[in-house]
């Protein structure tokens, strides 16, 4: 009796992929994420510490330090323009070409941000070159953090996504920890005088042995399988943009909504905290090591927090995460209060290393499997970068001014947290969860 053949069930492309091709693609994607972030968190913790005086000098210090958080704050703005220019580039012409040209722009302008004269020297010429450099950071960032998700997510097998896709996500850690390792050790170093003298540019001019380390390590990976499959079948699509905004727009707004949470809780913790413990009596390498201590310890969280939504689905976790967060939010603030080094230290790993990393780690394979190939760059930068510009910038700035606005409480900071986190649920309960589906 003849057998009718039956149809193979469709295959994941990244299944054809040998073990040693992945880890390389996965440590590029990690190495450049690492390196970016660690330029652009550097930025954030100098804006806490030194840029207030020494490039927006004013009769009160606390204005100087809300100018310098709003240079900050003002990358965030371009991070969509970033992300819409590099995006286009990387559907069209590829991930890796448009990695590498990222991260030559940040390392460029970090560095340039380490050679710096000062207010005095220059005058207003400092704070306008400063705010340029910045907004050069900003540009470059928006157009990484898309390519280097992919790069490890388009590379993973598809029981492992969550897993890869936390891993870029840490490499964002590892920037913050450098960074904050970076300005801790030359704030201890240094006396007060010689750190704002010269000190503080030390760890921007060592950004670029890193820049080199990542751009040698970018250059040996190879395109990623989904952007090679859509050049295999002529399906590049001219105006990315355009596809994505005319067919995609649910997945964007929902990008962007789930983001808010996300990002908001990011820069309170990892930023604005150095300069609340600071304000409230904490040596300024007491509050650095605290955040320090709890990126170091997120990173295998997250590792493995991304590889239980590989079983339990993206959609769960992240839930979870901002439910856990909207209780929390406001406790956290009543430890650091405490003034106790132990509870800061504490308060910022429950908070940073725990709660955050629940939604931090699945946040970009749930994005990146909400778009097609062809578009996934762009759907994935527009959506994050939008939602980063909307609050997770202007989050250091919009605390310090509620603090200040309500006599010192801190109730209004929470209630803003928690607003972000409703945003956030409301808007992946919208979202499929395609945890463990075929990518491509």
């Amino acid at each position: 009796m003849s057998t009718i053949a039956q149809p193979s069930a469709p295959r994941d492309k990244s299944e054809l992929i040998d073990g040693p091709t992945r880890r390389r693609a996965l440590f590029g994607s990690a190495v450049g994420s690492a390196v970016e972030w660690y330029d652009y968190f550097l930025y954030g913790t100098m804006s806490a510490l030194v840029f207030g005086p020494l490039f927006f000098p004013s009769g009160d210090p606390v204005a100087s330090q809300m100018l310098a958080l709003a240079s900050f704050a003002l990358a965030f703005l371009i991070r969509p323009i970033g992300g819409i220019i590099f995006s286009h580039i990387g559907d069209r012409i590829g991930r890796k070409k448009t990695l590498v040209i990222t991260l030559t722009i940040m390392g460029v302008a970090t560095v340039a941000i380490g050679l710096m004269p000062t207010f005095e020297t220059i005058g207003m010429w400092a704070p306008i070159l400063l705010t340029v450099l910045r907004l050069l950071q900003g540009l470059a960032l928006g157009g990484e953090w898309g390519g280097g998700l992919l790069m490890a997510v388009e590379y993973a097998p598809r029981n492992k996504r969550g897993l890869y896709g936390a891993v870029p996500q840490t490499g964002a850690l590892f920037g913050l920890a450098l960074g904050n390792l970076a300005a801790s050790a030359t704030s201890s170093i240094f006396s007060n005088e010689d750190f704002l003298s010269y000190g503080w540019r030390i760890p921007f001019l060592f950004s670029v042995v890193l820049v080199g380390i990542g751009l040698w390590i970018r250059h040996s990976v190879a395109e990623t399988p989904s952007f090679q499959n859509v050049v295999a079948t002529n399906s590049t699509v001219k105006v990315p943009l355009m596809k994505t905004l005319r067919h995609h727009w649910r997945a964007v707004i929902i990008t962007i909504g789930a983001k808010f949470v996300e990002t908001s809780t990011f820069f309170i913790f990892a930023t604005f905290t150095v300069s609340y413990a600071v304000s409230l009596g904490f040596a300024r390498s007491e509050a650095l090591n605290a955040v320090l201590i709890a990126a170091i310890l997120a990173i295998p969280v997250m590792l493995g927090v991304g590889a239980l939504s590989d079983r339990l689905g993206r959609k769960r976790m992240f839930l979870t995460g901002a439910g856990l967060i909207m209780i929390y939010i406001i406790p956290f603030f009543w430890l650091v209060n405490q003034e106790s080094f132990l509870l800061l230290t504490v308060a910022v790993v429950v908070g940073f290393s725990c709660i955050w990393s629940m939604y931090g780690a699945v946040l970009g394979t749930f994005f990146a499997e909400s778009y097609p190939a062809d578009v996934r760059y762009t759907g994935v930068s527009l959506g994050y970068q939008i939602g980063a510009a909307l609050v997770g910038g202007p989050a250091p700035l919009i605390a310090t001014a509620l603090l200040t606005g309500f006599g010192g409480s801190y109730i209004p900071i929470g209630l803003f947290i928690i607003a972000c986190s409703v945003v956030s649920v409301v808007a992946v309960l919208f979202a499929k969860d395609r945890s463990g589906e075929i990518l491509d």
